[in-house]
């Protein structure tokens, strides 16, 4: 029977809706189900609409934006202060996998691989499969680094390495594989070709697209509509895809230079929300597309390949990962959580081996194993990863004596405390509730998992120091059961409520505040221990309640006195934060926002000797001086400085750089 295209849409949707809502529930990412309703709907599936190829242009296109994000979020400063890693590691794990995979293939008997494949293999084959088993999930993982906030812990900086890599060496496997299914010994001029048409039209859009692109976003924006700039951000995507195309190559290649040209300007995050709608939908659609292309009864006659196909990559995998990261001078414990992060198969994977099939050099009795064996390792990967502290400890003695020693050092800094407060969390709400507890002289200790943060705010002085606040043994360590409080200041409710958890069964009666942005989630932090929930809306009530009130003809001293008293003794206090990685970028180019930076004095430097007064700060101001772990917070002008001191700057980002430059010159 012929459906309709109102009738294929509404089909598809249903499906897809149901199989995400069941899929979420198990924790499994939206592309598993979205692969699952392609696979329900049929290897032809896509027939029934009299356009066969109707949902796989859809899907080619949500490649299309998948490509432009990536080109969004292509930050070259990172990239350069992430060279040894991205371009090491991460380059290492892709040249590796895809070197042992095509070397396996070809060395193997023939016999041997074609008795497992189901057909004979040349190079070609053995290449694209070797990138497609080079490539992990960067949307899985990254996901989930973030739900579990471990982005910036060893481990997550590594496994974020690795994607970075992976998902630039994306690029040239996309130039490569079309110009691979010339036929005869025609490939090597076609991949010249390519490449070279690659490189003249990377230079021109280089060259000249970011001034160019810069003026018309301007313009666009100038005409304040919304729906204007939406439809010039979708141009823009599908112009650059439609160029490289047109010049015989992949119209990813254009979209992500699109995204590359956009990242540039200052209307990047608004291009970002608006392109996120149309990429989710359609590259849903491409997932379904590669679902269609899985007959289940060819893997179900194949499942030992199926079997064999998953287990090995997600071993190797794990191995090389483990040894790379391991060579790169991290210990056991941050190399074997890498390898569990990296093990699973990647949508970039299901790109390329759509390519190679579309391009006719990946044989259907190739595909149909290789393509259920990436669905498998992905559906069982958020399922390992759960398990990779647990793997961790128990295949790594060494992992054991760090996690002692992290104990130590978070035990040392609470031991000589007694009724103080433990703070979890010390980004910019932290810090703040840690400034008010120190001109209160209350005790305090914070954990925070932002090394760069921990590192900073410890040179200053303050009571920080690394660690997981959801785990039982670090708020033992840090003095639970001696403690007078406990405040959770980060805004991630799962955290916080296996934080109450933990708090409720170690230290029931101890009083336990929570910040959270949602009001919906008040009750439930409460239902879980929370002795108070502080949702940030009350401060904008405040606000707006002042205002309220002198527009009906309150007094203004009594409107004061409501408010001014409150705002005064505690804003006073907040005199800046210091900055970690996992901060919104958009506050990095604030320059009129208030910035802590702590510079240690160094030898030769031109301040030592003069008064604090003498110094010239660019406007900055000395906050604190910390002096042979004695900390004076808002010293006098007249104290000297002397080598090794540590003085805490206080302005805008141009003004504590400026000071930092003076301070250290000779």
């Amino acid at each position: 029977m012929m459906l309709s295209s109102l009738e294929l849409a509404l089909a598809l949707l249903a499906a897809s809706v149901f199989a995400v809502v069941g899929l979420r529930t198990l924790r499994l990412p939206p592309l598993v189900a979205y692969i699952a309703v392609g696979v329900l709907l049929g290897p032809h599936a896509t027939n029934v609409a009299g356009e066969p190829e109707a949902v796989h242009h859809a899907g080619e296109i949500g490649v299309v934006f998948l490509m432009f994000s990536l080109g969004l979020e292509f930050n070259l400063a990172k990239l350069v202060s992430m060279r040894r890693l991205v371009f090491g590691l991460g380059a290492a794990q892709v040249g590796v996998t895809m070197a042992f995979t095509l070397a396996l293939f070809l060395l193997l008997p023939g016999s041997l691989v074609a008795g497992v494949m189901g057909v004979s293999v040349d190079w070609k084959v053995a290449l694209i499969l070797g990138g497609t088993v080079a490539m992990s999930s960067t949307a899985m993982v990254i996901k989930l680094l973030s739900e579990k906030r471990e982005l910036e812990t060893e481990h997550g900086r590594r496994v974020f390495s690795v994607l970075l890599f992976q998902d630039i060496a994306v690029i040239p496997l996309l130039i490569l594989i079309p110009a691979l299914a010339t036929g005869g010994d025609a490939w090597m001029g076609a991949v010249g070709i390519a490449a070279i048409k690659a490189v003249v039209l990377l230079v021109l859009l280089l060259r000249f697209g970011p001034p160019l692109m810069k003026r018309w976003f301007n313009i666009v924006a100038r005409q304040r509509s919304h729906e204007l700039f939406t439809l010039n951000v979708l141009l823009a995507t599908l112009l650059f895809a439609w160029l490289t195309d047109k010049a015989g190559l992949s119209m990813a290649l254009g979209a992500f230079v699109a995204g590359m040209l956009i990242s540039e300007t200052e209307y990047r995050y608004q291009v970002e929300e608006d392109i996120k709608p149309f990429r989710d939908v359609l590259l849903g659609l491409f997932f379904v597309a590669i679902g269609t292309k899985l007959n289940l009864r060819v893997v179900a006659e194949a499942w030992p390949p199926v079997l064999l196909f998953m287990t090995v990559p997600v071993l190797f995998k794990f191995g090389l990962v483990l040894l790379l990261v391991r060579a790169f001078g991290a210990g056991a414990g941050v190399a074997i959580r890498a390898g569990v992060w990296l093990a699973q198969a990647g949508e970039f994977g299901f790109v390329l081996l759509a390519l190679g099939s579309s391009s006719g050099l990946i044989p259907d009795p190739v595909m149909q194993p290789v393509l259920a064996a990436m669905l498998l390792s992905m559906i069982a990967s958020p399922l390992l990863i759960e398990q990779a502290n647990r793997i961790a400890l128990r295949l790594s003695s060494q992992e054991w004596l760090q996690r002692s020693l992290q104990l130590q050092s978070i035990a040392s800094r609470s031991l000589a405390r007694e009724k103080h407060i433990i703070v979890c969390g010390y980004g910019r709400c932290g810090q703040a509730l840690a400034h008010i507890f120190e001109a209160e002289k209350l005790p305090f200790i914070a954990l925070d998992l932002d090394p760069d943060r921990v590192q900073a705010a410890a040179a200053a002085g303050e009571p920080v120091v690394f660690g997981d606040s959801a785990r039982r043994e670090t708020l033992l360590a840090a003095g639970l059961h001696r403690a007078s409080a406990l405040a959770i200041t980060f805004d991630d409710t799962p955290t916080a409520l296996r934080i109450l958890h933990l708090v409720r069964d170690l230290a029931p009666r101890l009083p336990v505040l929570v910040r959270t942005a949602h009001e919906v989630d008040i009750d439930r932090l409460r239902a879980a221990g929370a002795t108070e929930v502080v949702p940030e809306i009350v401060e904008g009530s405040l606000m707006l309640a002042s205002h309220a009130l002198a527009l009906v003809g309150v007094p203004l001293s009594r409107v004061l006195r409501r408010v001014q008293k409150v705002r005064e003794s505690r804003y006073a206090l907040l005199q800046g934060f210091f900055h970690g990685a996992d901060d919104s970028p958009q506050d990095d180019i604030e320059a009129a926002h208030t910035h802590l930076r702590a510079v240690t004095v160094t030898e030769g430097s031109g301040a030592i000797g003069k008064q604090l007064l003498e110094l010239d700060l660019a406007g900055a101001r000395i906050t604190t001086l910390v002096r042979k772990s004695t900390r004076s917070v808002d010293p006098p002008g007249e104290m000297r400085v002397v080598f090794g001191d540590t003085l805490v700057l206080s302005g805008t980002l141009e003004q504590v750089g400026t000071a930092e430059a003076s301070l250290l010159r000779a």
